[in-house]
């Protein structure tokens, strides 16, 4: 079982607005020595076995959730209380949006309010150690991951005690397929007596569309005009349509039965993964008290020339334009078809794909490209042959020649019909050829752009000196769309049947064959993919065993998007869903210009972007000049032609006034900071890792703008951390960040609410040593706050610097585990009385290692080898500082009653969530001494010929 960590955090908060009864105090405890005290929290009282001990209940729920301008601003607020004669620990949970930042957190102690105050990590970190030498009690929580969303607060809550929670977070919606999605998961843990949803939506322009979907598991793909709506959700719109409030208020028996809806589509699409042991019940209880996914969708009029707003000197241009042609496009489908995909993944691959090709619209055209072991760039043609069979049990195979490039096929019913066929005989089997896969995409892209697209070979390790000249002869068409006569700047011609080009990449697992570093693929693919033919690439990840990190960095560098497709029943339909936002590209090259005297020089958000995808909305938001009386930006772009073929340009140059003061509070402010951080982070984490100066350089400038605004507006960020200091406790749990991924994340809603109550001292846990572990994507934060909470507040005492975790049980494989975006730290070493410290480089980076955090006690660096004892006796086992140095696949074996090959430890996903314990059981040995692991054979140990 992949243990759930808990990180110790003891967080001061302030009161929300949405608190109906008012605190009499609020104290903040930021390194305070203020609030002197001789009084401590009276000791648990150890359990009987007279009487049961009655749980924690969570008494009320209210979330109340502001949308103004498409920015939403939601706090959740839950009352628990301890009916019990003993203290007892319980948690409140908060799942929230992949793109939302924390704003605020609390926790209302008789009458006080603790308020979390968000430091610079290092400084948070220096705040904690501080405290700790000086006796008083402290915690922190730095997230380092950009979708570290998912996280626990922990307290023990003294007899007849109440506790309030209160979290506040923020997010900008996404607009996806003609609607904004507000998405609020619920998860109380249990039922509970009143509970409350509130969502007011405030815009500028007329609300055209609002929709409230029946409860959702938050694992479907957004619901339709066409899906069942939520009856019991209530709807009112007032002023003039440009306002309404939804209110959902669940009583006893509708809570009961969403928590059956849910845990009935939950079993259901665990039914579609491939797992090696069953459910435990740890796992079944945690999903106790799921209500679902609370979901508005709404839509806005909008006019021709977009919607710009000002206010208190800043501004936010919305843009989304609606009746234009689709620009042609050109797809090259890169289909992953190695063994891991066997079974369930390429049924649904085959599915989607031949529905996605009835999609295409007329003027596009389209490649397939089929990798394994081996690069196959598939000719229409071999629909008219009868099907052969190839054996795919092949690994390593350097023979293969080079694929042959096949120029693009225009979409028509005859074409489309063969690449149907093709995809009805895609089958899998062999090892994983990413990097040729895309350069051979690129290749095939770029053949695109010739005039003479007789077939050619080529070498599928070409990369920068292949490149395409971009210089064209080409003549344009050239029109202007309500273009503005104060034109700044001078546009290229278009080509006039330039085709747009779309990489849709498709994989569910690591490259294991060829070039198999990430960085350098990207950097390679980078060379070769740029400029006025540059594709934009999507990344899907299939399943859970997809390198999501490498794969989202991969997409940030190409004008692209990572989107994770789920190993489930409607896999498929996923699929077809993430097409469908891609499917019409309207607007190619968009660049918004604004006068320099209008605006605050380096203040504007992106305003570049590579397309506009019919659907969706661009956002540019900035400060206004001081003394600028209006705001008239350009919007420049290429749009497509009424008869489907070729593209002209687009130019529309709208006008709005300055307005200093305004009867209408709009966030623009806030909205302006998130979006900037939230690009910045973007930007940072699409550098490819270099020791240049340049680069390190410039990755710090991103980091400290960042840095910066998050501070001022104290949003909970990568690079920030949420701290407190409580004076005269004498223990200190030292957490700089926690998580780890829920096992079946995608299922595991979580949102808010509380996870039950222990007794205690009541549970058999193991007490292990608060690490410094990384908190990153996809993952749980778990937050536990161990003092004492009662009558005399704050109890004297936190946890002794420990995190606690259940037991270690038989190691045992499953789909579903962390892939190199969710990196854990696991640690199931003996107990110690010291906490560790993060560091500043990882000696495991020497042994592509630095996702396998676990095995650093085991390191011996002077020998290059781990070390075991096995039976009173060491036992030392070969690294290679040269992955490619390593011994390939050995003998089988067995993990968890599946099939398995003994495999180079850094090659196995599967382990890097191991302990120090599972891989003592886990563990074999290669040729030549090597470390190896049992490898389940479906996670990438592919069998060897």
């Amino acid at each position: 079982m992949w243990h759930r960590w808990q990180a110790v955090l003891a967080l001061a908060l302030v009161t929300l607005c949405y608190v109906e009864a008012k605190p009499t105090t609020q104290e903040t405890l930021v390194v305070s020595r203020a609030e002197e005290s001789t009084t401590t929290a009276p000791p648990a009282s150890e359990a009987t076995s007279e009487e049961p001990t009655a749980p924690v209940k969570m008494t009320e729920m209210d979330v109340k959730s502001r949308v103004s301008l498409r920015y939403a601003h939601t706090a959740v607020v839950a009352r628990v209380r301890n009916p019990a004669a003993r203290a007892q620990e319980t948690s409140f949970r908060m799942l929230l949006p992949d793109t939302a930042f924390i704003s605020g957190f609390t926790m209302t102690i008789d009458g006080k309010v603790y308020k979390a105050y968000v430091k610079e990590k290092e400084e948070a970190k220096k705040i904690y150690n501080d405290a700790v030498s000086q006796g008083f009690g402290a915690a922190h929580v730095a997230a380092k991951a950009r979708d570290s969303n998912h996280f626990t607060v922990s307290v023990n809550v003294e007899p007849s005690s109440i506790v309030v929670f209160n979290l506040t977070y923020e997010e900008l919606l996404v607009r996806r397929n003609g609607v904004y999605n507000h998405a609020i998961n619920l998860h109380p843990g249990a039922l509970v007596p009143k509970m409350q949803v509130t969502v007011h939506i405030k815009e500028a322009e007329k609300i055209s569309a609002l929709r409230v979907p029946e409860i959702r598991t938050g694992n479907e793909v957004d619901a339709s005009e066409d899906d069942p709506q939520n009856t019991n959700a209530v709807i009112k719109r007032t002023h003039d349509d440009r306002e309404a409030t939804i209110t959902f208020n669940p009583d006893i028996a509708e809570q009961k039965r969403l928590i059956q809806v849910y845990a009935e589509k939950s079993k259901e699409s665990l039914g579609n993964q491939h797992r090696y042991y069953p459910e435990d019940a740890e796992d079944e209880k945690d999903k106790e008290g799921f209500l679902g996914q609370f979901v508005v969708q709404y839509d806005v009029d909008r006019s021709k020339a977009g919607e710009i707003l000002v206010s208190d000197g800043y501004f936010v241009h919305f843009f989304a334009p609606t009746s234009l042609p689709p620009l042609p496009k050109h797809v090259v489908f890169v289909l992953d078809t190695s063994g891991s995909m066997m079974g369930r993944k390429v049924e649904q691959l085959r599915e989607a794909i031949q529905t996605i090709l009835t999609k295409l619209n007329p003027g596009d055209s389209f490649n397939i490209i089929e990798f394994n072991s081996h690069v196959k760039v598939h000719d229409l043609s071999e629909a008219d042959k009868p099907e052969t069979s190839t054996s795919r049990y092949y690994y390593y195979d350097r023979t293969a020649e080079a694929p042959t490039l096949v120029p693009p096929s225009p979409a028509t019913p005859e074409n489309i019909a063969k690449a149907k066929i093709i995809v009805s005989r895609l089958d899998a089997g062999g090892g994983t050829n990413i990097a040729s896969a895309l350069d051979v995409a690129v290749d095939v892209i770029n053949k695109g752009y010739e005039k003479d697209t007789k077939i050619e070979k080529t070498d599928n390790k070409s990369q920068s000196e292949t490149k395409t000249d971009e210089k064209t002869d080409v003549k344009s068409e050239s029109t202007t769309d309500d273009a503005s006569e104060n034109k700044t700047t001078k546009e290229p011609e278009p080509e006039t049947n330039q085709l747009e080009p779309i990489i849709i990449f498709l994989t569910d697992g690591d490259p294991t064959v060829g070039e198999t570093n990430p960085t350098r693929i990207i950097s390679r693919l980078s060379e070769k993919n740029y400029g006025k033919r540059k594709a934009a690439i999507f990344s899907l990840a299939f399943g859970e065993d997809a390198d999501r990190k490498f794969l989202r960095k991969l997409s940030l560098r190409n004008a692209g998007f990572m989107r994770h497709i789920y190993e489930a029943a409607d896999a498929a339909l996923q699929l077809r869903d993430f097409y469908r936002s891609v499917a019409s590209p309207l607007l190619a090259d968009v660049k918004f210009l604004y006068p320099k005297a209008q605006i605050k020089e380096g203040s504007t958000t992106k305003d570049e972007f590579h397309t506009f995808y019919a659907g969706s909305e661009t956002v540019v938001a900035g400060r206004v000049a001081d003394g600028a009386a209006e705001l008239q930006p350009q919007v420049l772009a290429f749009c497509g032609n009424e008869d489907g073929v070729g593209r002209k340009r687009y130019e529309i140059s709208p006008k709005v006034p300055v307005v200093r003061s305004s009867e209408h509070f709009y966030p623009l402010e806030r909205l302006w900071a998130y979006l900037t951080i939230k690009q910045l982070l973007d930007e940072k984490d699409a550098l490819i890792e270099s020791k240049s100066d340049k680069d390190k350089e410039t990755k710090n400038d991103l980091e400290k703008k960042a840095l910066g605004i998050a501070l001022k507006y104290e949003f909970v960020t990568p690079l920030t951390s949420l701290v407190v200091v409580k004076p005269n406790d004498t223990k200190a749990v030292d957490a700089e960040s926690v998580d780890s991924k829920s096992p079946n994340e995608h299922l595991s809603l979580g949102g808010a609410g509380f996870a039950g109550s222990r007794p205690l001292l009541a549970a058999p846990y193991h007490s292990i040593p608060a690490p410094s572990i990384s908190l990153d994507s996809y993952m749980h934060n778990r937050i536990v706050y161990s003092g004492s909470i009662g009558p005399q507040g704050v109890g004297a005492s936190f946890g002794a610097g420990f995190l606690t975790t259940p037991a270690p049980r038989p190691l045992a494989y499953r789909t579903g585990e962390p892939s190199t975006e969710a990196k854990r730290s696991d640690s199931s070493e003996e107990p110690s009385t010291t906490t560790e410290q993060a560091s500043t480089s990882s000696p495991l980076e020497l042994y592509s290692l630095e996702e396998f955090s676990w095995v650093l006690p085991l390191l011996d660096a002077a020998s290059d080898s781990l070390i075991l004892n096995v039976n009173g006796t060491q036992l030392h086992l070969k690294l290679a500082k040269d992955i490619t140095a390593a011994p390939t696949d050995g003998a089988a074996c067995e993990a968890g009653g599946a099939a398995a090959r003994c495999r180079y430890l850094p090659r196995c996903a599967a382990a890097r969530a191991l302990s120090v314990d599972l891989y003592q059981a886990a563990y074999c040995e290669l040729d030549n001494g090597y470390a190896g692991v049992c490898c389940p054979i479906t996670e990438g140990a592919k069998e060897n010929p």
